[in-house]
């Protein structure tokens, strides 16, 4: 099996295999309670657990970005990869306790980044400029079937086996995705961009932050991270307070989380598929400014029915993200080729680091509005909600001034 690269067989293959790679990525929230019931684990442990692996996934896309531009993004794939399939496996093999799974889920998030940032920076080389925007979309739409599917087989299997077992059938889906890529890819060469004479490795940060048009996407990134992983750090608990509130069971909390991720699936290819067919800057102003509305105001209607108020979940999320992949397409388009990856690593960083702090801000702003995890008080939760708003507003300046640097010969 390989494809030319560029082609719609190869890019259906890598966004086959990306479904499959980003399984891991939810895996352990899927099986959060049966664990903390089994290890006694405070919902504080919980979370260092979870963050540990936020924190290993972040430093893994700032090493693997400079890999990908020194050695080649197919081979910084290909070989970064296998790591990435080998850690979930040792977690579920060798997971005991608190301590080993802070310890275990940090590797596997330090081993992850070779599945995303290689890949994009492939796609930006072998897709054509008036289809690269969908495929960018197609790439983040995989990544949310993938977090879906995790969570679906994972529930299949917690109705007849232990929580260890639905770890175990994940942790196989990152090595059938690795094997995947490697299929597709037999034709695809490994491109080492030229640098210009003198400039190392360690000069591609300096140019980076030079570079004022792949900074203000990178500006335009990271408060578009700010509102997208607050949301889907809270929208379950969120979703949760709603169902109690309409005395509905909340066990459906977790299946009505699984459809906003349907519609992230849909978000992120019409945004790409906009983008190219209006204009990069033009389809991030309208998405993202569709996204804030919902931001400040989807709080202040948790009294609403609950078919009315997941309705309203999924239209956030679709348009959330919807603007994510068009947000990859303009970085790649912004800087020079052989400083892509460092490009890559850097939005990363402040990017996914700024949206590891969203969800943090969000549950104080709950517990001072007088909130709670299943408290239905509208005035907490709208003012939870109006942080990520808040932290967003800066996102569509930083776009149209990137609008304006583009407009400039």
């Amino acid at each position: 099996m390989s494809f030319a690269p560029g082609s719609g067989a190869w890019l259906a293959a890598l966004c086959s295999s990306r479904v499959l790679s980003a399984t891991w990525f939810v895996a352990y929230s899927a099986v959060l309670p049966l664990v903390r019931e089994d290890w006694g684990m405070s919902a504080r442990d919980a979370g260092m657990v979870q963050g540990a692996f936020h924190l290993g996934y972040l430093a893994s896309l700032f090493m693997v970005g400079f890999l990908a531009d020194h050695f080649g993004a197919k081979r910084a794939f290909l070989v970064t990869g296998v790591a990435g399939f080998l850690s979930p496996i040792a977690f579920v093999l060798l997971v005991d306790g608190f301590w080993s799974a802070l310890w275990l889920h940090a590797l596997t998030g330090l081993t992850q980044g070779g599945y995303y940032t290689p890949v994009l920076a492939m796609v930006n080389e072998h897709v054509e400029r008036r289809r690269r925007g969908r495929a960018m979309g197609l790439m983040i739409a995989a990544s949310s079937a993938g977090y879906a599917l995790a969570l679906g087989v994972a529930g299949l299997v917690l109705t007849s086996a232990g929580w260890r077992t639905a770890l175990a059938v994940v942790a196989v889906m990152p090595a059938l995705s690795w094997l995947i890529a490697l299929g597709a890819m037999r034709a695809t060469p490994n491109t080492v961009h030229p640098r210009p004479e003198g400039h190392t490795v360690l000069a591609s940060i300096p140019a980076v932050l030079a570079n004022r048009k792949g900074m203000l996407s990178v500006w335009g990134y990271t408060f578009h991270s700010w509102e997208l992983l607050g949301l889907w750090a809270w929208l379950p608990a969120f979703l949760t307070a709603a169902l109690l509130l309409n005395g509905s069971s909340p066990e459906y909390a977790l299946l009505f989380t699984a459809l906003t991720y349907i519609a992230n699936i849909a978000g992120s290819i019409i945004g790409g598929s906009m983008a190219d067919r209006w204009g990069r800057t033009q389809a991030i102003l309208l998405w993202s400014c569709v996204s804030l509305a919902l931001s400040f105001s989807i709080g202040w209607l948790i009294a609403l029915p609950v078919a009315l108020l997941v309705a309203i979940a999924c239209l956030h999320n679709f348009s959330a993200i919807a603007d994510s992949s068009v947000h990859s397409t303009v970085i790649a388009e912004s800087v020079p080729p052989h400083i892509l990856g460092a490009a890559y690593a850097v939005r990363s960083v402040v990017g996914f680091g700024t949206g590891v702090i969203s969800p943090v801000v969000f549950g104080w702003a709950l517990d001072l509005a007088g909130g709670g995890r299943t408290s239905g008080d509208a005035f907490a939760w709208g003012v939870a909600w109006a942080t990520l708003g808040l932290g967003g507003l800066l996102g569509p300046v930083a776009t149209w001034k990137l609008q304006r640097a583009l407009r400039k010969p």
